[in-house]
């Protein structure tokens, strides 16, 4: 029996991440399209081969990484729902589109359609050690697997294990438990920061629409704290970033309006970023002193560029020399700051969003266990790493924000794993294939 599309409901191709030559959307684009159906996408840019299908109805141009903050990649579904104007199908094309959807069903489902489902399932799916209990809960075949969680565990698998063996052990946490609160802003935090306190992090917001006509102060000057004022001023916040220092608000420039003459990088066309962020291995023979402050400074905060037309005159920024402290004596907070002229001020708000970042500490990593915590050789908190990101622990590797001091600022990002990736791979087929 023939099937006739639904021609007035529209669908959105979901993905985030940077991979332009994604076949599965641009298949989807251009299947439901040929039958009539409106179809728009979600794009690293305007010239993809998603963005440029004839089928296409509209690219909304949002470059993500996949790492960003759930809130914020909520609040960007939301506003491109505004946009289109009608409910219109979501249509996820990589794992971290579906667990976003699944995990907030309730936040998406005003402007948009899809199916109700467990929220957990798409996680679950996602992760090798859930689809394997999935299969197991079902009755559908899979092979032997055991998830150890201690040094302990590994050596009673080793004594029963039979090859061959897949094995592996790369110590993948994202920012969890890393959040940081400056010690100024603690006064007014009570138990700690959390969205229903006077002070909150930035990484503990899923929905900004809470601020909705509230006054709401962002602390920071990096993409984090820009985006959460951006995002929260178009929910309807009066907003306000509170940076230090002078001039520190700014924004990266477009990629056509960089140095041509110059190499380019994941962040732009430099020598230095060059370098980092493709020969990193010698980072870690540096001092540690040297190294430490380099993941500080290099890569500093800014903005990305194509976040600046949705902040300039929508949000104010206030610069100040410090921030000295911070209370809530009737649950709403108040700053104390001191000026560039050297006055001390105060400043209220409803709320305050500390976009102040993450601090490494391998003490903070309970999962680990403590006996495995005190094997750990660190350095200011963070692991001290080898050649191909092995630990002081034979066969514990670290990936991303912990392994940046020892392989460099780029390690921050999402695509230092371009980096990461081969050579992780290199020294644990080495050690253990």
């Amino acid at each position: 029996m023939p099937v006739e599309a639904d021609r007035d409901v529209p669908g959105l191709i979901v993905k985030f991440g940077d991979y332009p030559l994604h076949h599965g959307g641009v298949g989807a684009i251009r299947s439901l399209g040929r039958l009539g159906v409106p179809m728009y996408a979600v794009t690293e840019d305007a010239y993809t081969p998603a963005a440029s299908s004839r089928y296409l109805t509209r690219a909304f141009v949002w470059p993500t990484t996949g790492a960003e903050e759930p809130a914020r990649l909520v609040e960007g579904l939301l506003r491109i729902g505004r946009r289109i104007g009608r409910p219109a199908v979501l249509i996820p094309t990589d794992e971290e589109a579906a667990v976003l959807i699944a995990e907030h069903q309730d936040e998406l489902a005003g402007p948009f359609l899809f199916p109700r489902l467990d929220p957990a399932l798409p996680r679950r799916l996602a992760s090798k050690q859930g689809l394997h209990e999935l299969c197991a809960e079902h009755g559908v075949p899979s092979p032997p697997a055991a998830f150890p969680r201690s040094y302990d565990e590994i050596v009673a698998f080793a004594d029963t294990a039979r090859f061959p063996v897949v094995a592996k052990n790369v110590v993948a946490t994202g920012l969890s438990g890393l959040a940081h609160l400056p010690p100024e802003l603690a006064g007014a935090a009570g138990d700690g920061p959390a969205p229903a306190s006077p002070v909150s992090h930035s990484s503990q917001h899923h929905d900004l629409g809470r601020f909705a006509g509230r006054e709401l102060i962002v602390i920071g000057a990096g993409q984090s704290a820009l985006e959460t004022a951006a995002l929260a001023a178009e929910a309807g916040a009066r907003v306000r970033v509170v940076s230090r220092g002078r001039g520190r608000v700014a924004f990266g420039a477009p990629p056509w309006r960089q140095p041509k003459l110059r190499p380019e990088s994941p962040f732009g066309r430099a020598w230095s970023l060059w370098a980092l962020s493709h020969y990193a291995q010698p980072y870690r023979f540096l001092p540690a002193r040297t190294r430490h402050h380099l993941v500080r400074r290099v890569l500093g905060p800014l903005g990305a560029w194509w976040l600046r037309e949705r902040f300039e005159g929508q949000v104010q920024v206030h610069e100040v020399d410090r921030v000295l402290g911070a209370e809530a004596p009737d649950g709403s907070p108040v700053l104390t700051v001191r000026t560039h002229g050297g006055r001390v001020e105060r400043l209220a708000a409803d709320h305050v969003v500390a976009a102040t970042g993450y601090r490494v500490d391998i003490a903070a990593m309970d999962f680990l266990g403590h006996g495995l915590r005190t094997r750990l050789a660190v350095s200011r908190g963070a692991p001290r790493l080898g050649a191909g990101y092995v630990s002081s622990v034979p066969g514990l590797y670290f990936t991303g924000l912990p392994a940046a001091s020892s392989y460099g600022p780029v390690m921050r990002f999402v695509c230092g794993t371009e980096f990461a990736s081969p050579r992780l791979v290199k020294h644990l087929a080495a050690a253990h294939g």
